[in-house]
């Protein structure tokens, strides 16, 4: 009997992700190490200059210190880290910032409805590519980045070979690998976005192509499927937004929106053209029009049905950027209120561990019953390549550091040494490095539902083999980030990420 030599091949698996690290002992990283050796310093110091207790007493300070920082929780986090955050979201909460009020009655000054948080200070132009396609420009002056947001089409793994999807994986991979050599590219995102279908669009297409003389029977089979249809479908849609940096250069003064736009009108074709390659489907620049029409709906989901009866009719809602966040807002703890629904959002603290195939974010992605509106946005930050060797390098390093510093090293870190000296060998052979991350939002319209969105994410991320945590006290700015806007999350905090990267 002759056998399929495709049938007998293994399905191609992907994996090998690392998470930054440095070098320090007891899995403290570079600044505890450091910390614990001042520690050991100051010690011997008041032993020498005082009495026997005074050091017992330091020694005890410094090592309840040392103490949060090696206690960590499933995510990684320790209890400093954890009571920082406890403590940012009581002084905000004392302070107001976590209510906003927009609109003639609201509490800002010019009565428009102005997105909040981290997205105030966005302005919107509109401009036109060398195709002659208009295209959105999104300017924050916060970071002094542009951002551009490509819609597309994706075309499903429906019926579709295994090969070609192999074929589309492998064309992403060489699509984020070469976002490391666009100029000025800093932060990348994907967000796919599922929601309620109101069937408008169906509506139109069958009066607009029903002809006069149909049969009654033809015309009652259509008008059944006009009135059953929205009911349990939905739809789909994927947003790839693109930042750059506003100075050409280190140093440089920002660009203006005209200088910026000249500059991207001529490299937008070739983006949304490589894109089609990766199975993204047909892929469009996205107009302010459309931009302001998806931010208003994220933020008001009873505007949906409006806005698609409007485009139904053959009429255009006209919307302007100061015009599109939400009247009023409220974030908690652990949620987000925001006008008609209630949005949850949880990032990712840990990548699936081991292999996964190409297929292992499908159920994700997918509509879910339970949740009205889900969000999952791809946070990409690509590193250019006379950055990356010396990153590999350093993780290379730090990994065989903690693998030499016991006599029996863990497993765990036998097999770290190995997927850095992977990372490092096909770094050098030409692959790109590029920092993720994941952002998952779940919006319901009725707050009683909410406990059943959050055990149906929960559900999801266990079939993605990926590591969820709610973002609480920043449940705003999260929502914020989870949206087309190529908002770059490290820009907006405090503390540096140096400093983050080595606690």
């Amino acid at each position: 009997m002759a056998v399929d030599s495709r049938m007998s091949e293994a399905p191609r698996t992907y994996g090998n992700w690392r998470r930054p690290t440095s070098p320090g002992l007891l899995g403290l990283g570079t600044a505890g190490t450091g910390l614990m050796f001042i520690g050991l310093f100051v010690v011997l110091v008041v032993l020498m200059a005082s009495t026997l207790l005074a050091a017992l007493a330091t020694a005890a300070g410094f090592g309840a210190l040392l103490l949060l920082l090696v206690t960590k929780d499933s995510h990684g986090r320790n209890v400093l880290t954890r009571a920082s955050s406890r403590l940012a979201w009581l002084s905000a909460r004392s302070r107001g910032t976590h209510l906003y009020r927009s609109g003639p009655i609201g509490r800002t000054e010019w009565g428009t409805y102005q997105l909040p948080g981290i997205a105030a200070g966005t302005r919107l132009s509109e401009h036109r590519d060398s195709y002659g396609r208009p295209f959105a420009l999104l300017y924050t002056p916060a970071t002094r980045s542009y951002s551009v947001v490509i819609g597309t089409d994706p075309d499903g793994a429906a019926l579709v070979d295994q090969e070609q999807l192999d074929g589309w994986v492998a064309e992403w991979g060489h699509w984020l690998a070469n976002l490391s050599d666009e100029p000025g590219i800093e932060a990348a995102a994907v967000t796919i976005e599922t929601a309620p279908d109101s069937g408008s669009r169906l509506r139109r297409e069958v009066s607009l192509n029903t002809d006069e003389g149909a049969p009654e029977f033809s015309r009652a089979v259509l008008d059944e499927v006009v009135a059953r249809y929205p009911a349990g479908s939905s739809t789909v849609k994927a947003f790839v937004s693109l930042t750059f940096a506003a100075a050409a250069r280190a140093g440089a003064k920002p660009r203006k929106p005209e200088d910026m736009a000249r500059e991207l009108a001529s490299r937008i074709p070739g983006l949304t053209g490589s894109l089609q390659a990766t199975g993204a489907g047909a892929a469009h620049p996205m107009s302010a029009q459309e931009l302001c029409e998806t931010v208003r709906i994220a933020y008001d989901p009873a505007a949906a049905a409006l806005i698609d009866e409007a485009h139904a009719q053959g009429e255009l809602p006209e919307m302007l950027w100061p015009d599109v966040g939400p009247s009023a807002a409220e974030a908690t703890w652990e949620s987000y209120r925001h006008d008609s629904a209630r949005s949850v959002t949880w990032s990712m603290t840990g990548a699936p561990r081991g292999n996964v195939q190409s297929g292992v974010l499908a159920r994700l992605l997918a509509p879910h019953r339970e949740i009205a509106r889900k969000r999952v946005t791809l946070l990409y930050r690509p590193i250019d390549s006379a950055r990356a060797a010396a990153l590999v390098e350093a993780d290379l390093r730090s990994a065989e550091f903690r693998a030499s510093a016991s006599r029996k090293p863990a497993a765990r870190d036998s097999l770290g040494v190995r997927a850095a000296a992977a990372t490092a060998s096909e770094e050098a052979s030409g692959a790109g490095l590029v920092n993720f991350g994941l952002l998952v939002t779940a919006t319901v319209t009725d707050p009683s539902k909410e406990a059943d969105a959050r055990a149906a994410v929960d559900n999801l991320s266990a079939t993605a083999r990926l590591k969820l945590r709610p973002v609480y006290g920043s449940q705003d700015s999260a929502f914020a980030a989870a949206l087309p806007l190529g908002l770059i999350l490290s820009k907006h905090v405090s503390v540096p990420a140096e400093l983050r990267d080595k606690l």
